[in-house]
């Protein structure tokens, strides 16, 4: 790792995809892979399954300066208590970007608007396990907030590695039409809608992309990415819309190998410079704080 980005020149990774749940859900949340559950679908083998400190430890010594703590939950009355352990979590952690979440529910909007207040900086939405429709009335004026606030979202939308609910670009495709200046991050690419996201980014200057587990050797799951898109993923990273993203810790290889098969797509020192760093850097206004 530490190879890797300083042939680039670059002070280390940023990396807009990782998780940190509390520890209780964050057990289950792996007993779920290990099961192969149905959202999963086949054997999932979780590579960094170790405890917090370490998980800290080890992103520190790879040259991860700035990461997120995605968490997301599956049911109501669960968002604002995980938008507490995150913010404490991040006011422990200086190299984790406050990461908040919120799911279809009357309270949505003030808590919220509270994590704004309070300083969070990401959010993250995951459709697929939430199994829920975005365009819901619960969810209007939260999309209208984080718009105007200019608050990324991370938004698992596509349907891989199994579809569930209101996954694919149609639905969040209809929350883009409300809100055109909504930044949305597409996770995993859009797997494996891939075009169909794409598509969205056309018409919609704030959407971008996490590189989560694309082009890896496990990524079968989430479907292969179509060649004939590579010249648009090229300028997409170099117009600063594709983040490095890795879903650690929940990933079945070694954190590296996500830059060993970016760097094989062989796209360039300066797509991977803007991916890896630039691109997020800009994003969350970050580049104070790593300076």
């Amino acid at each position: 790792m530490p190879a890797f980005w300083r042939s680039l020149g670059l002070p280390g990774v940023i990396d807009v995809h990782v998780h940190f749940m509390p520890p209780r859900l964050m057990s289950r949340v792996w007993e779920y892979f290990d099961s192969a559950g149905p959202l999963i679908g086949h054997e999932w083998p979780i590579h960094y399954k170790v405890p917090e400190e370490e998980r800290i430890t080890l992103l520190r010594a790879l040259g991860v300066r700035a990461f997120t703590s995605l968490a997301y939950p599956h049911k109501p009355g669960m968002a604002e208590t995980l938008n507490e352990w995150t913010a404490a979590f991040a006011a422990r952690v200086p190299e984790c970007v406050p990461t908040g979440t919120f799911y279809p529910e009357p309270e949505a909007l003030s808590y919220v608007r509270r994590a704004i207040d309070a300083g969070t900086r990401i959010f993250k939405v995951h459709l697929q396990v939430g199994g829920f429709d975005p365009r819901v009335p619960e969810l209007d004026e939260v999309w209208g907030l984080l718009a105007d606030a200019g608050v990324p979202v991370v938004v698992h939308a596509g349907s891989g590695p199994v579809a569930n609910g209101f996954t694919g670009p149609g639905p969040f495709g209809g929350v883009l039409a409300r809100h055109p200046r909504l930044a949305a991050i597409i996770a995993h690419l859009g797997a494996p809608e891939f075009e169909g996201f794409f598509d969205l980014a056309d018409r919609y200057e704030r959407v971008t992309f996490d590189t989560t587990m694309a082009f890896t050797d496990f990524f079968g799951g989430l479907g292969h990415f179509p060649p004939e898109l590579m010249p648009r993923l090229r300028d997409l990273g170099l117009a600063g819309r594709v983040l490095l993203g890795t879903d650690f810790p929940n990933i079945p290889y070694e954190y590296a190998h996500q830059l060993e098969a970016l760097a094989r797509l062989d796209l360039g020192d300066d797509w991977l410079r803007t991916v890896c760093w630039d691109a997020s850097a800009k994003l969350l206004d970050l580049s104070p704080a790593l300076s």
